[in-house]
């Protein structure tokens, strides 16, 4: 009995110190991987028209409709105005009318483009990727764009209801399908950054929202063809209704994926189309004919493409408040026109 007895205690002794062993003396795992090192720092935006550059004009080479891309990815768009210190590279993966869908990951395409958080996992491994700039949802159940279309023909055709009158009671439950959708697409490029090994706490995600291009202050001489045919009733709706309830919309997106939120509802108060008597005063084009695409078969159906977006000044000025943005550790803020005339994120009218 006294030998068993032993023999167990000493089994037990083995069995304990091979367990400390195997515990204290096995690898290590291997510690998770960071971002890259001793490569360029860049901010990129993906998105759709409104952060592509859409009516800035100077378009990249290939996105100005050849072989079907109309992304209209410009030179002139709010990223390369940043001006964040330190960045050495200003990154646009944007396009004109991209839904959610085709910001985020899966096989969605957009003027013949594939997901744009696809490319921009090809950068984050071959550049120090410091923010992303997202803007997208419009196009999504909202279908902005398209609304405004309708706003336009409702004014040649007096005799139907008003834009204000078809989409204002459904408009709601339009934004609320949106959030969703937008909270995926954020999801995507969080998945992305980390798989290439990112930390949440190695790079910033900023969700912006959309500026009214128009707005009841239209001067009246204004209201037609030569610059902005809209009812009067459609433009306080766009302004006070349409663009205020995505903006709420977005800004529920943003808190729900843990980005910061940058309001650009306000941002272009006194600037919309048609606000002023000398047009290069505004910071959003009015209705833009190309009349040479409209000579083309192909190049036609985009003639007005351009219509009712910001244009390079008002870029000029996203960009400025988008960067200094960037500076701050505020987690939203509000794009508004500060005492010098200019944009300039005020965080104490955030949400």
């Amino acid at each position: 009995m006294r030998r068993y007895r032993w023999h167990a205690a000493v089994l037990l002794l083995v069995t304990m110190l091979l367990g400390a062993f195997l515990v204290v003396g096995g690898p290590e795992p291997a510690p998770p991987p960071g971002p890259p090192t001793g490569v360029p720092r860049v901010v990129v935006a993906l998105g759709d028209s409104t952060i592509s550059g859409e009516a800035a004009g100077d378009y990249e080479p290939g996105t100005d409709g050849q072989d079907g891309n109309w992304c209209h990815r410009s030179a002139n768009a709010s990223i390369h105005h940043t001006a964040v210190r330190g960045v050495a590279e200003t990154i646009n993966l944007a396009c004109s009318g991209a839904p959610s869908a085709q910001v985020g990951l899966g096989d969605t395409e957009q003027y013949t483009e594939g997901s744009q958080a696809g490319r921009l996992a090809a950068i984050a491994r071959e550049k120090r990727v410091v923010a992303v700039l997202v803007s997208t949802g419009a196009n999504d159940d909202p279908g902005f764009s398209h609304v405004l279309d309708n706003c336009v023909q409702a004014w040649f055709d007096r005799g139907k209801p008003g834009c204000a009158d078809v989409e204002g009671p459904g408009w709601q439950r339009k934004v609320d399908a949106m959030v969703p959708k937008v909270v995926r697409a954020l999801a995507d490029i969080r998945s992305v950054m980390r798989d290439t090994g990112y930390q949440p706490a190695d790079y910033q995600l900023v969700l912006q929202s959309y500026s009214a291009p128009i707005s009841p202050d239209v001067r009246a001489e204004l209201r037609n063809l030569n610059g902005c045919p809209f009812r009067a009733d459609d433009l306080r709706w766009v302004r006070e209704s349409g663009i205020t309830q995505i903006t709420d919309g977005l800004r529920e997106a943003a808190r729900e994926s843990g980005a910061r939120f940058l309001d650009l509802s306000r941002a272009g108060l006194g600037r919309e189309a048609c606000a002023r008597e000398d047009p290069t005063q505004e910071w959003f084009s009015r209705l833009a004919v190309r009349w040479d695409d409209l000579r083309s078969e192909v190049r036609a159906s985009h003639a007005l493409q351009e219509s009712f977006h910001p244009n390079a000044a008002g870029h000029r000025q996203f960009g400025r408040c988008l960067g200094e943005f960037l500076g701050t550790d505020d987690r939203a803020a509000a794009c508004l026109a500060g005492a010098d005339g200019t944009l300039h994120p005020a965080a104490s009218i955030g949400p």
